[in-house]
C-alpha cells in the first residue's frame, strides 16, 4: 500500500482484519514508507481484505495497492502477524 499507511496503526488495522477473515500471512512497513502485506486464504476472504485494505483505518489515506502473486518458494504462515 502507498500512500499515508505508516504511523497510522495500519498494520495492526490490517492484522484485525486478516484474523477476522481467517487469512494467515504478515503486514510489516517498508523504508519507503509503504506497507507490505502478504495473505493467503480463500479467494472470497482475500476479496474481503482486499476492500478493506483500499479502505484502511481512520487517520489512512491509500494512494495504491499492487497486488503481486506471492512466489511459492516463499512460505506464507497459517496465522496473521505483525512485523
Amino acid at each position: 500500500m502507498r500512500g499515508r499507511v505508516q504511523g497510522v496503526g495500519f498494520r495492526w488495522f490490517v492484522w484485525r482484519e486478516a484474523e477476522r477473515l481467517g487469512l494467515g500471512g504478515w503486514a510489516h512497513n517498508l523504508p519507503d514508507g509503504s506497507v507490505e502485506v502478504v495473505a493467503h486464504g480463500p479467494d472470497a476472504a482475500l476479496e474481503d481484505l482486499d476492500r478493506a485494505l483500499a479502505r484502511g483505518p481512520r487517520m489512512a489515506h491509500v494512494d495504491d495497492i499492487e497486488r503481486l502473486e506471492v512466489p511459492q518458494e516463499i512460505e506464507v504462515p497459517n496465522t496473521f502477524f505483525v512485523k
